[in-house]
């Protein structure tokens, strides 16, 4: 096997994608930017995070499932830095500069930061070294559109560095309507189409050497044409549900911290929210949700599906309920209410 391109980050320009990051995402599939996001609040979101998770090579680390283990750092979350860098005004501009639409028309469907660990047991689902494959079946109802009608952004925002714990995000990047790798229908991985869900690479492609030697040798290309992310902390990938990736092994005995996020356009309804959220957390005890949705800006709310000023949604009576069920955490109704004045009396 050849070994693969490393990829470095994309400094932003006055806190943008560039034109050439935004074009590489757009035709590729993938890009990595870094300086999008406040040092500041990075590091405490890590020094919070190594506060919860256990240490590397630790007897408490070797019982942690990878992914989907984030417990406290799912959006929403009792932790101010996750939920104001979930949101981040920077962040969000970069997804909607992908996507080419304004901030206001982007729905979150994901955020949660979890710790892979480095080790060298294997199984069947292991996250260790993964399978290549698409995000698509575990976010959309339907196949992919187009791709040049792209519905989402997949996110992954790097707190560790990549020359202390490897563990870096393997792509294939797409080189134009041709590509053999990129031809509709989207089959040819586990857990697509009639084939099983196998996580671990060594498992799925022994999978496809026995049921389908010629999906089989399709994949041997798609690993051959393989590229890594060499992400810093504080780095920020963009990649898509239709591009071919994987996550690459750890040292054994490091960390990884990573944050996973994902922003639809807010018409793309078939792109499923991935994780239990928001609802869910309004029956937390002291209503830590209901708190933040009556002091979010008017922007943040927007982003979860709140409905914007100048809905349809909005009327007397829905006004004066929301009043109701979050004034007395501070909900200021006034952008709803001054926005549809002439409606609302």
């Amino acid at each position: 096997m050849t070994t693969p391109i490393r990829v470095a980050a994309r400094p932003v320009t006055e806190g943008k994608l560039t034109e050439k990051a935004v074009h590489e995402w757009q035709s590729q599939g993938m890009t990595l930017a870094s300086g999008l996001l406040p040092a500041d609040r990075i590091e405490s979101l890590i020094q919070s995070a190594k506060s919860v998770f256990p240490v590397a090579g630790s007897e408490a680390a070797r019982s942690v499932r990878d992914f989907g283990s984030g417990g406290r750092f799912v959006f929403p979350s009792v932790d101010a830095a996750f939920n104001a860098l979930t949101l981040d005004p920077a962040l969000v501009g970069a997804v909607a500069q992908l996507l080419d639409v304004s901030p206001s028309a982007l729905r979150l469907t994901q955020s949660d930061l979890w710790p892979k660990y480095g080790h060298a047991s294997r199984h069947r689902q292991d996250n260790q070294d993964q399978r290549i494959h698409m995000d698509y079946p575990n976010h959309m109802l339907v196949h992919p559109p187009p791709w040049d009608t792209p519905a989402a952004v997949e996110i992954i925002i790097y707190y560790s560095d990549a020359r202390e714990c490897a563990g870096e995000t393997g792509f294939v990047p797409r080189t134009g309507a041709s590509d053999p790798a990129y031809q509709y229908p989207y089959t040819q991985s586990p857990g697509m189409s009639h084939h099983p869900f196998l996580n671990d690479r060594s498992s799925a492609e022994q999978y496809f050497a026995d049921q389908a030697p010629d999906i089989a040798a399709f994949r041997a290309a798609l690993y051959e044409r393989e590229q890594v992310a060499d992400f810093r902390v504080g780095d920020v990938l963009f990649y898509r549900h239709d591009v071919w990736h994987r996550g690459r092994p750890l040292m054994e005995g490091t960390m990884r911290l990573a944050q996973n996020l994902t922003f639809r356009r807010a018409d793309a309804d078939w792109v499923a929210q991935l994780h239990p959220g928001w609802p869910w957390a309004m029956y937390r005890e002291g209503q830590p949700f209901e708190r933040w949705v009556a002091n979010a800006s008017v922007f943040e709310r927007t982003l979860i599906g709140f409905p914007p000023p100048g809905h349809v949604f909005w009327t007397p009576e829905t006004l004066a309920g929301v009043i109701a069920r979050y004034g007395p955490f501070g909900f200021d109704a006034g952008p709803y209410k001054d926005v549809n004045c002439k409606r609302l009396g």
